[in-house]
């Protein structure tokens, strides 16, 4: 029998990405479905039966989530919280209804605890509360990971999830004040670049990247991690959460990102570091050993050339990238 694989969330970055991963190996066996919030209000139990009644899934890949960038997080931990336990209960609650063979969640690396020691792993998801800033989002993140013991403890439910580091690619999110860094940075480049000031020569204009540069983290391309994705949904069978990133010697500083960033739109100005900005956590640096145990000869595109792809897809899609 075919798999009918329901993918929540399935219009924003990963879906997008798994979406043209699936396009490019066309399996046989496999009908996937990508949902996006028009086609269903998640929080509602009766409009999320509906769609699942509708697909019959025999799968469920869960990206579906209310995100947010820092500052809409701090002001709104309760909405955050709130929202998110009543999609996650939903999907998992009809997902166990409908005898769903498996479903893979989307965690996130910000779940972790605040205090830690690094480099994280699967096993300290729960030792402690995480940042203060976003602790709604985390802790209803963190209970996907609850409901999935506890579905497969009393049910035999095959409920696992994912942990991604920092993802990137075609189809993110750009708007100011929300995006993620590499997003934030692309639009603001492609605005000094080619909207602000357009006569001025290229050469006297400067590029202001927010704070020191020193910062490390982990940056993986949105196509590498759909392919991670599909893996899990074919081959991963255990509750236990995996993280899903590029190694640890593939950390980057924010300097180093600016620099891809300024070759890939090559541009002739120059970067300015604004340490008036804050840098954020100095690293938040997780191990991949699990996913390597499972993938040892796993190629990950390399960073530039990521970079660049991203770049490309945003100068080609100006006009109908979210920004």
């Amino acid at each position: 029998m075919s798999k009918v694989v329901l993918v929540t969330g399935g219009t924003g970055l990963i879906g997008k990405a798994i979406e043209t991963v699936i396009q490019e190996e066309n399996p046989a066996d496999e009908r996937w479905i990508f949902v996006g919030s028009k086609d269903a209000d998640l929080t509602d139990l009766t409009a999320t039966r509906a769609m699942f009644e509708k697909h019959k899934p025999t799968h469920v890949v869960h990206l579906a989530a209310m995100v947010g960038g820092l500052f809409h997080n701090m002001n709104n931990n309760l909405d955050f919280f709130r929202k998110n336990m009543l999609i996650n209960d939903n999907i998992l609650l009809l997902s166990h209804e409908l005898k769903v063979k498996k479903v893979v969640s989307c965690l996130s690396t910000c779940i972790f605890p605040d205090k830690t020691s690094y480099p994280i792993d699967e096993t300290m998801i729960h030792n402690g509360p995480p940042h203060d800033s976003n602790f709604g989002y985390s802790h209803a993140k963190r209970m996907i990971d609850v409901l999935n013991r506890a579905y497969n403890q009393q049910y035999g439910d095959m409920f696992t999830s994912v942990v991604p580091c920092n993802v990137f690619g075609p189809h993110d999110n750009f708007v100011p004040g929300v995006s993620h860094v590499i997003p934030g940075m692309i639009h603001r480049l492609h605005e000094l670049m080619f909207v602000k000031n357009v006569d001025q020569p290229q050469e006297s204009k400067v590029f202001s990247v927010y704070g020191t540069g020193k910062p490390l983290r982990q940056f993986i391309y949105s196509l590498d991690l759909a392919k991670l994705f599909i893996w899990v949904l074919r081959q991963y069978d255990s509750v236990e959460p995996i993280i899903l990133s590029v190694d640890e010697s593939a950390e980057v500083s924010i300097a180093q990102l600016a620099e891809s960033l300024a070759k890939a739109f090559d541009f002739k100005g120059k970067l300015e570091f604004d340490t008036t900005k804050a840098d954020g956590q100095y690293k938040k640096t997780a191990s991949n050993a699990k996913l390597r145990k499972h993938l040892p000869n796993f190629q990950f595109t390399d960073f530039d050339v990521a970079i660049k792809e991203t770049v490309q897809w945003y100068i080609a899609n100006y006009e109908q990238a979210r920004k």
